[in-house]
């Protein structure tokens, strides 16, 4: 009996030592962190009265991203993953209900981007409950309960709209562990009445309102010429490969065209973008593909290496790969440092308030959803 109790008081005291551990954010020498992902389905109406939408989205995405790019799980930086649809369009198949994926889950932002700036408006019907249900379905949503798996759908119309109940779709969302928060284009009331809100209640989401012909007011730094000088010196440092390699370095250039296409601080925040963890290239860059545990340079085609050097030897290109790192990495701290100083600046100079833009009620609605799973930033 005494051997009994001993067991069972040491058992105790494991456990409550175990517990504590976790509370505090103390892990166990071989306890490995388990991996999280930041999964992010963006549903947007592009019917003809939706292009303020489409344009905050496309000036807001990379300051998105910034913000996802802080969060921590368990002490370890989640992967970040997003996809996108558009609905309520006369330009896609009817048959589809007028919905269609964009971009299904992908960690390539500079993907997402292109994919974004695609975009336009035409007429069209707005089904909510068919577009969420087609996202659940085709997404591969997983089953990792570190994963914050949610779903932001913004349009202007009736959710009530089209054959397939909305109640039904999110249930469904409930049942994988996917929150549903709904933004309304509009006038808070009207949003009610067209069940907006109750959609977000039974998805356990937010109701969010943004007036989506706001002019977007991009402030101005002293420090957003020394972000996008250090972009260029950034770009200088990935060297592509693999039959795709050419390609994806073309698109990363087209992306920093389009930031600019909107503004000077679309281009700033992309930069941020580029320099944090989230922004990850091993497909075709070299310099990430390194750092991949099953990498192997002598699987390398040299024929679609940069020309300086596809003649190289693989200890010379090793070489060469290493510098690039290090000159990456001085780089993306620098613009750390400098983005420090410069949001330190944005926050004494702003006065207008931006609590009915794309970009802060999402941020804000995925920050309190995620500490339900104990995301912290």
């Amino acid at each position: 009996m005494k051997t009994l109790k001993t067991i069972l008081f040491l058992a105790l005291i494991l456990t409550l030592t175990n517990c504590h551990a976790k509370a505090t954010g103390l892990l166990a020498i071989n306890e490995k962190p388990k991996k999280a992902t930041v999964k992010v389905a963006l549903l947007l109406d592009t019917s003809n009265s939706m292009d303020g939408l489409i344009d905050q989205a496309k000036a807001q995405l990379w300051k998105i991203i910034n913000e996802l790019s802080y969060s921590k799980c368990e002490h370890v930086t989640p992967n970040l993953e997003i996809a996108l649809y558009e609905y309520g369009n006369d330009d896609l198949e009817k048959s589809d209900g007028f919905i269609r994926q964009v971009i299904g889950f992908s960690s390539d932002l500079d993907e997402i981007s292109e994919r974004l700036f695609s975009l336009d408006t035409n007429g069209g019907s707005e089904f909510c409950g068919a577009v969420i249900n087609s996202s659940l379905k085709d997404l591969k949503w997983g089953k990792n309960d570190n994963d914050l798996n949610i779903i932001f759908i913004a349009g202007n119309e009736a959710f009530t709209q089209g054959t397939y109940s909305y109640k039904d779709a999110i249930t469904d969302a409930v049942e994988k562990d996917v929150v549903v928060n709904t933004i309304f284009c509009g006038d808070y009331q009207n949003g009610i009445s067209g069940k907006w809100k109750h959609a977000a209640e039974l998805g356990k989401g937010e109701y969010l309102t943004i007036n989506q012909n706001k002019e977007i007011v991009h402030i101005l730094t002293p420090y957003d010429d020394i972000i996008i000088e250090l972009n260029k010196k950034l770009n200088k440092t990935y060297v592509r490969y693999g039959s795709h390699g050419f390609k994806k370095l073309s698109l990363q250039s087209t992306q920093d065209k389009n930031a600019y296409k909107m503004d000077k601080e679309v281009v700033v925040a992309r930069a941020i973008s580029k320099s944090s963890k989230v922004y990850n290239n091993a497909s075709w860059d070299l310099v990430d593909a390194k750092k991949e545990a099953n990498f192997d340079y002598s699987k390398i085609d040299k024929n679609t290496l940069p020309k300086n050097i596809q003649n190289k030897s693989t200890t010379e290109i090793k070489k060469y790969v290493d510098k690039k790192e290090k000159e990456r990495i001085a780089i993306q701290k620098e613009i750390q440092k400098v983005n420090t100083k410069r949001k330190e600046y944005i926050s004494k100079q702003k006065l207008n308030s931006t609590k009915d833009e794309l970009e802060s009620v999402i941020i804000n609605a995925i920050k309190e959803q995620a500490k339900r799973k104990n995301y912290s930033w």
